[in-house]
C-alpha cells in the first residue's frame, strides 16, 4: 500500500492531479481512499449549523487558514472511519502547517502504510493568479488579486516548511512536479515518478 500526498499553490491543479492519480490507480485494479480536506471543510459547513460551522465558513470566505487541530480532525476521521487496510491513500490538502506534518507520520505509521510519496506541484505566482481568476467558481477567496496574493503568501509561509520536513524525512519520496504544462503532461511526471 502507498500514500500519495499532494501539495501545490492555489491554482496549481493539485486537486485535478490527485483525481487523475485516483483514476489511474483504479484502472490498475487498486482500491483508493481519496481524502481532500478542502471538500471536508465545505461539507462540514453545508451540513452543520453550529458555531464551529459558522466560524469555518468565515475563515474559508476570507481565504484564511484553519487552526491546526481542525484539518487533522477531519482527515484523521476519514482514515479511521474508511480505511480498511487494503487501499491506496491519496491525501490532498491534509497539512498546511508544520505542526501538522508529524500527525501524518503517526497516522501512516499506525495504518502501516510504508510507501509514501509527496508531490509538490509548482507553478509561478503569476500562473496561479491567472488560473484562479479564470476558473470562476464563485469562491470569495478567488474574487480579487489581493485575496489570491494573501493565499499565496500563506502558502509560502506555512506550507513550504512542510515540504522541507518531508524532504528531510527518509520515509517519504519527495517529488517536484512542474505544474505549468497541460494536465496530461503534468500527470505524466507523476506517473513516471511512481513506476
Amino acid at each position: 500500500m502507498s500514500a500519495y500526498i499532494f501539495y501545490g499553490k492555489a491554482g496549481s491543479g493539485k486537486g485535478t492531479q490527485a483525481l487523475e492519480l485516483k483514476k489511474y490507480l483504479e484502472l490498475e485494479g487498486k482500491k483508493v481512499l481519496y481524502v481532500e480536506t478542502g471538500n471536508l471543510f465545505r461539507e462540514f459547513v453545508a451540513q452543520n449549523n453550529t458555531f464551529a460551522a459558522k466560524r469555518t465558513k468565515g475563515v474559508i470566505e476570507n481565504g484564511g487558514l484553519m487552526p491546526a487541530f481542525f484539518p487533522v480532525y477531519l482527515w484523521a476521521n476519514q482514515l479511521i472511519g474508511n480505511f480498511d487496510g487494503t487501499e491506496e491513500v491519496i491525501l490532498d490538502g491534509v497539512a498546511r502547517r508544520l505542526e501538522e506534518a508529524p500527525m501524518i507520520d503517526s497516522a501512516l505509521d499506525f495504518f502501516q502504510i510504508e510507501n509514501r510519496f509527496v508531490f509538490h506541484i509548482h507553478i509561478t505566482d503569476e500562473s496561479a493568479i491567472a488560473r484562479l481568476q479564470s476558473r470562476n467558481q464563485g469562491r470569495a477567496d478567488d474574487a480579487s488579486v489581493d485575496k489570491i496574493r494573501e493565499r499565496l503568501s500563506l502558502y509560502q509561509e506555512n506550507t513550504m516548511p512542510i515540504l522541507e520536513y518531508f524532504k528531510l524525512n527518509q520515509d517519504y519520496k519527495s517529488v517536484e512536479i512542474d505544474g505549468e504544462p497541460s494536465v496530461d503532461e503534468v500527470f505524466g511526471q507523476i506517473r513516471n515518478s511512481i513506476s
